[in-house]
């Protein structure tokens, strides 16, 4: 007998906290299991802080994708 267990869904104020205070290392991506983008984050400081502008506006979306919820 296999049971599946749900993965628990990502937040909105954690992902942003991680943005904060570690989003030039991509630490926001990690959590968000987007580790490509999370890895180029490291190598070029949050795409050179164009990135991390960028995901101040989409990160709410980008939460709302990885937890497969629609647009409210």
């Amino acid at each position: 007998m296999s049971t599946t267990v749900a993965a628990p869904e990502k937040s909105v104020g954690t992902a942003y906290l991680l943005w904060f205070f570690l989003g030039a290392v991509g630490a926001h991506q990690f959590y968000l299991g987007k580790t490509g983008r999370a890895i180029s984050y490291i190598f070029t400081l949050g795409w050179l802080g164009i990135g991390l502008l960028i995901d101040l506006f989409t990160l709410p979306k980008q939460v709302r994708a990885v937890n497969g919820t629609p647009a409210a």
